[in-house]
C-alpha cells in the first residue's frame, strides 16, 4: 500500500473514531449513564462527579492525541525545514496527550468493569503506550528516523483502543454470549494484543525500513 493511500485510510478511520467518541460522550450520554449501568454492583466510582470530570479529560486528551498523531504522519510536516519545528512540537504535544490519557486511565482503572482482572490490562496499557511514545521521541532526537517512524506507528495504533475495544466487547458478549463484565475484561486483553499486532502489520504493509543496526 502506498503511503498516500494509507494516510487517507488512516485519516478516515481517525475522523470516524473521534466523531463517534465526541458524539457519544458529549451529546448522547454526557453522564456516562449507559456505561455505568453495565457495571456490576460495587464496581461503580465512589465519587461520581470526580470520576466524570476525569473521564471528560480522558476523552478530550484521547481525541487530541488522535489528531496530533495524524498530523505527525502528514508528509508535509516532516519534509520541509520550515515545517520541521511544527512537526517536532506536534510530537511533544502528542506525547503530553498520551500521558494525560494514561494518567486519567490510571485513576479510573480501579473502577474498571470486571474488577482487578480488567484493571491489569488497563495499567499495562498505561505503561506500554507512553513508553513506546517516549522511545519514538528519543529515536527522533538521535536522528534514527526510520526507527522513529516504526515506533510512532506502534504508538498510534493505541489511539484506536476505544473503538476496537467496543468491537471486541460486542464480539465476546454478543457472539460468545459471555456476561458483560467477563466479556469486557476478556476484550481488554484481546484488544491490546490486536493493537500490537496491527502496528506490526502496518509497518510491514508500508515497508518501513530499519535503521542501520536493525533495531526498533
Amino acid at each position: 500500500m502506498s503511503s498516500k493511500a494509507a494516510l487517507r485510510w488512516l485519516a478516515a478511520a481517525a475522523a470516524a473514531a473521534v466523531a463517534y467518541v465526541l458524539y457519544k460522550s458529549y451529546l448522547a450520554d454526557p453522564q456516562a449513564a449507559g456505561f455505568l449501568a453495565l457495571k456490576p454492583p460495587g464496581q461503580g466510582p465512589d465519587k461520581l462527579g470526580s470520576w466524570l470530570a476525569v473521564l471528560q479529560l480522558h476523552i478530550a486528551a484521547a481525541c487530541a492525541a488522535t489528531a496530533c498523531g495524524l498530523l505527525g504522519f502528514a508528509p508535509a510536516g516532516r519534509r520541509t525545514p520550515r515545517r520541521l519545528p511544527f512537526h517536532r512540537w506536534n510530537g511533544y504535544l502528542y506525547f503530553i496527550c498520551v500521558f494525560l490519557v494514561c494518567l486519567t486511565s490510571g485513576y479510573m482503572a480501579p473502577y474498571a468493569t470486571g474488577g482487578k482482572w480488567a484493571s491489569v490490562p488497563f495499567n499495562l496499557l498505561n505503561m506500554l503506550w507512553p513508553a513506546i511514545t517516549l522511545l519514538a521521541i528519543l529515536r527522533a532526537r538521535k536522528r534514527r528516523l526510520a526507527a522513529h517512524k516504526r515506533l510512532m506507528i506502534r504508538s498510534y495504533a493505541f489511539c484506536f483502543n476505544n473503538m476496537t475495544l467496543h468491537l471486541f466487547t460486542g464480539l465476546f458478549t454478543g457472539l460468545l454470549e459471555l456476561p458483560y463484565a467477563a466479556g469486557y475484561a476478556a476484550a481488554l486483553y484481546a484488544n491490546i494484543a490486536f493493537l500490537l499486532l496491527a502496528g506490526e502489520l502496518a509497518i510491514r504493509m508500508l515497508r518501513v525500513p530499519r535503521d542501520e543496526g536493525g533495531r526498533a
